[in-house]
């Protein structure tokens, strides 16, 4: 009876870790949401969780080189997608497109690629709007597709 109870349970696992696995790649399979969020430096562009999109100052449009600079994309991850990324709320699907950059989709803004930044403790941080990390500044970026200093 105790192996019948102990194999009964494990399946139980099994199954629970296989519904959740499938959960998580479903989410992920998801297209990205951009989204208008007002801020201390005004609106900008953010995640659908609320964090703050940035650009940085070295690129140029539709071309990341952020990728190519060794720990780059670790501090500051792209904004990647699996589908056509959404307009959300205040940004315009126009401006929204993506470029390929190491097998990713990167969603970019007006040409921009995006960003967001690993150090921000939360939605509607801004504090490193303006700071200059590997050998470029870093910018939020407004509705009409204009770097925020």
């Amino acid at each position: 009876m105790k192996r019948v109870a102990i194999l009964i349970l494990t399946a139980g696992t099994l199954l629970v870790t296989a519904a959740s696995t499938v959960a998580r790649t479903a989410h992920s399979a998801q297209a990205t949401t951009i989204q208008l969020r007002r801020t201390a430096v005004g609106a900008i562009l953010a995640t659908a969780g609320g964090r703050t999109i940035y650009t940085f100052g070295r690129d140029s449009r539709n071309r990341d080189r952020c990728a190519a600079i060794s720990g780059c994309t670790s501090v500051w991850p792209l904004v990647a997608t699996s589908g056509t990324p959404i307009a959300g709320r205040g940004v315009s699907r126009r401006l929204l497109g993506t470029i390929r950059v190491h097998g990713a989709r990167q969603v970019t803004y007006a040409g921009w690629p995006l960003y967001t930044y690993a150090g921000d403790s939360g939605p509607g941080q801004t504090s490193y709007v303006g700071v200059s990390q590997f050998g470029g500044p870093w910018y939020a970026i407004n509705a009409r597709g204009g770097r925020v200093k």
